[in-house]
């Protein structure tokens, strides 16, 4: 794989021990796609994923992860970068270094969900959902905001 070019002072790492709650939480709880969810819930979230955390001078300001069984699927979910580092390519090169990842090497699916980004993704390969008849979901719109998690 080439190498991945970051603008100087930017570092992306899956190192665990890196990522910070705060900024994680506090982006996400503010997201369209799990506006209010408790910091607790992040936290478990967190644990239970394959995480990568983007930095500027140390600081973390993207955060990405994936949940897998590391064999046939990952699911990519709550990819952001912080408004005042976008357009830089650092999404692009995110999803990048998650894709070469050694764990998630010949799987099977991947699946995301997005409102906004199907150019970025579209450019690793993504594409719309080719039978989405096929596809199911629960989805609870609304119940971080009603108290209804945890």
């Amino acid at each position: 794989m080439a190498s991945i070019e970051l603008p100087e002072g930017y570092a992306i790492s899956c190192d665990p021990a890196l990522l910070n709650l705060e900024v994680i939480h506090g982006f996400i709880a503010q997201s369209y796609w799990a506006e209010g969810i408790p910091k607790p819930l992040v936290e478990r979230m967190m644990g239970n994923s394959l995480c990568w955390g983007v930095y500027h001078a140390g600081v973390q300001i993207g955060f990405a992860r994936v949940i897998t069984d590391k064999a046939t699927f990952a699911y990519l979910a709550d990819v952001f970068i912080l408004p005042e580092h976008r357009g830089k390519g650092l999404s692009k090169a995110l999803v990048a270094v998650i894709l070469a990842h050694p764990d998630l090497q010949g799987l099977r699916r991947w699946m995301l969900v997005t409102m906004d980004a199907q150019g970025l993704y579209e450019q690793f390969g993504f594409k719309v959902v080719s039978q989405p008849e096929r596809h199911m979901e629960i989805h609870r719109l609304g119940m971080y905001l009603e108290g209804l998690a945890l």
